[in-house]
């Protein structure tokens, strides 16, 4: 039979193996909280650095590493708002700098496919670059996508995003789709006092306007781009647009002058000899007409319209 002592030294023992294991569990607790706060704050660390050198890349204007970046970290991330966002705006820009437009629309496409993820997210909802860049991109799609252009565009505005490009791709977007009120009222706000209006600017609201017969306004934006404009081939423009409204408003005399103003200022031209041959045709010279379609044709021989005239 064991002494009282003996038991009350094994029970000490067994208190002490308690504690120790008491003590050992806690400091393995201990231990993984720290690793953990130290693996996250790593991971935190890591994807800070990722997102700050992404940032140093698109504020480098290197669009085209920013791209390839931020679509390989999607790949790990696909709803990340983040790369989203940086991805549209860099295949954008990388869109836009194409030459030719099958590459063009290859980026632009891409651009809407994470934007629109992107607008998905409760980020974008005060976020007015995002709409801001995604309506650009479907007015580059072409005019069976204005109204997304337009809606889009609208968005950033609400946002109050004020890029000072939106008035004027609103009202090419509005005019796309043949709201040519709304075109015109957009162009409106792109004029900034005691700045020369852009010629694109001009020659796009004279458009909307003989769009909507109003020959008047359109004669004032086209008399104004040829007296101010440097570029000789936004005059050329001007001119064949007044052609234009001199052959509706049956003023045939002044329509052929600015045509011969054109090849005067700027030498042969294909279209405008084709113009001239239209303008002929109208009033009944036919001879002078096919003249002028021949001559268009041998300057250049791909130009559909001049040889649908001579059936050739």
């Amino acid at each position: 039979m064991l002494s009282n002592k003996t038991w009350s030294s094994y029970g000490r023992h067994i208190y002490l193996l308690k504690r120790i294991r008491s003590i050992g569990i806690i400091f393995a607790a201990v231990l993984a909280i720290v690793m953990s706060i130290f693996f996250f704050s790593q991971l935190r660390s890591s994807v800070t650095n990722e997102r700050r050198e992404i940032l140093r890349v698109w504020n480098d204007g290197n669009y085209e590493q920013a791209y390839n970046i931020s679509k390989n970290a999607l790949l790990e991330k696909p709803v990340d708002y983040f790369l989203l966002t940086i991805n549209g705006f860099s295949a954008y820009q990388m869109g836009i700098s194409q030459i030719n437009n099958q590459s063009t629309l290859k980026f632009i496409n891409e651009c809407i496919f994470s934007l629109r993820k992107a607008v998905m997210k409760k980020e974008a909802a005060k976020d007015g670059r995002v709409y801001y860049v995604l309506g650009k991109a479907y007015g580059h799609k072409g005019a069976e996508y204005a109204d997304l252009a337009v809606k889009y565009l609208e968005m950033a505005r609400k946002l109050s995003y004020n890029a000072q490009d939106i008035p004027e791709f609103l009202g090419l977007a509005y005019a796309a789709y043949g709201d040519y009120r709304s075109s015109i009222a957009a162009f409106s706000m792109a004029f900034v006092p005691g700045k020369a209006a852009s010629d694109n600017l001009l020659l796009s609201i004279a458009r909307s306007y003989i769009a909507m017969d109003d020959y008047q306004m359109a004669y004032g934006y086209l008399l104004r781009c040829v007296e101010t404009s440097p570029d000789s081939r936004a005059v050329a423009m001007s001119r064949l647009m007044l052609a234009e409204i001199y052959r509706n408003t049956e003023e045939f005399s002044k329509a052929e002058e600015q045509y011969r103003k054109i090849l005067e200022d700027s030498g042969e031209n294909a279209e405008v000899r084709f113009q001239l041959g239209e303008l002929y045709h109208l009033i009944g010279d036919t001879t002078r007409a096919r003249s002028e379609w021949r001559t268009a044709y041998r300057q250049d021989p791909s130009h559909s319209r001049a040889r649908a005239r001579l059936n050739i």
